[in-house]
């Protein structure tokens, strides 16, 4: 069921989470699952179990969008029930080349096999510069036609390169075109440039982080976050956004973005800010895209665990050194899988091949 309109006027925001759920200081989070060496594309299995690990991030310091509810396709909002939420994340998808059909085609039979209820892309949706109508012949090529075997709905956040300039991302109007084009679509749904939702128990943010790369909506998302937390009921509060927290990959941690700190907008600090004062630790999980690899951090945000998932179509290095569970430059995505007061992420490749996987429990 889809509930219309605004969530009482507000305007919403993404996910960093942990929060008081996480009881970090307790030790009642328990992480169960393989750990990996630090190279750039081979893991290890192992187990981890225990409680979560410490921040290791640094601590410092017309845009109309609007919030909504979704209970997704058919299906009742009924937090505490054993019900099964099931999807895949990635990011950096919109090339229409090779490598964003193969990891389609990945998607298609990880969810044929074990069941999925939406896609969710994590930004830089359409290369290089975004759409320019809900018309753009790039929604065929670069949507509709490489997912045409994935039967599901897609759920978005906005990435720079979706915001134009050749990933500058100042063409701020684009935006909309992709909101917009939630009224064209079968299975896009962009409700909104920030906008939350809840499924099957699950509470889910979706963030605009180039729009607070530019410092604009901030006092909006703000808001908008601190009105839906209020509101969320389930068991599990899941973030996606496109810019990280930590990353490994060659924009690297934010605050210091391409290596450059203090520079306003390029070393993402309005990002670092936004999440430091507003996001982490109150939330469980944020999934991002940006650098085009896969990792599941061992640092996190006042409790948060940080994933990037933005292999979808093309990969870059991995040159960082913040400590990871699992990275790896190879396409691909992730897979979710919560079930009660367990959050089980894996990696599945563009060969459809399961390469780790981590299981969080509250």
């Amino acid at each position: 069921m889809r509930l219309n309109g605004l969530f009482l006027g507000a305007t919403l925001l993404v996910a960093c989470g942990g929060g008081a759920s996480a009881n970090e200081e307790d030790g009642v989070r328990s992480d169960t699952g393989a750990s990996s060496n630090q190279n750039d594309t081979s893991s290890s299995t192992g187990e981890d179990t225990g409680s979560s690990t410490d921040d290791t991030g640094s601590s410092t310091g017309s845009d109309s969008a609007s919030t909504t509810m979704d209970d997704g396709p058919g299906t009742p909002d009924t937090p505490g029930t054993s019900e099964v939420l099931r999807f895949v994340a990635m990011g950096d998808t919109g090339e229409g080349n090779d490598g964003q059909k193969k990891v389609a085609a990945a998607i298609a039979a990880k969810c044929a096999k074990d069941g999925c209820d939406f896609v969710q892309l994590l930004g830089d949706n359409i290369y290089d510069s975004g759409v320019s109508s809900t018309s753009d012949p790039q929604w065929t090529t670069k949507f509709e036609t490489p997912y045409g075997g994935v039967s599901l709905p897609f759920y978005a956040v906005l990435g720079n390169h979706d915001y134009g300039g050749g990933g500058t991302g100042n063409e701020f109007g684009k935006g909309q075109f992709q909101v917009d084009y939630t009224k064209v679509s079968m299975k896009w749904k962009l409700p909104a440039t920030h906008w939350g939702r809840s499924q099957k128990g699950v509470d889910m943010f979706g963030l605009d982080t180039n729009l607070i790369m530019f410092s604009r909506d901030i006092d909006k998302q703000k808001s908008s976050f601190n009105t839906w937390k209020a509101a969320a009921k389930g068991t599990w509060k899941i973030g996606f956004g496109h810019h990280p927290y930590l990353s490994n990959g060659p924009h690297g941690n934010a605050g210091r973005y391409e290596g450059i700190p203090l520079v306003p907008v390029v070393s993402g600090g309005s990002v670092k800010d936004f999440m430091d004062s507003t996001v982490c630790g109150n939330l469980d999980v944020y999934i991002c895209g940006h650098d085009h690899s896969r990792q599941w951090l061992k640092g996190q945000c006042k409790g948060t665990e940080l994933i990037v998932s933005g292999g979808g179509a093309k990969a870059t290095e991995l040159k960082g050194s913040n400590p990871t569970y699992f990275q790896s430059v190879a396409l691909g995505f992730l897979y979710v899988t919560i079930e009660g007061n367990k959050f089980t992420g894996e990696w599945i490749d563009d060969t459809g091949k399961s390469e780790f996987t981590r299981t969080i429990t509250k």
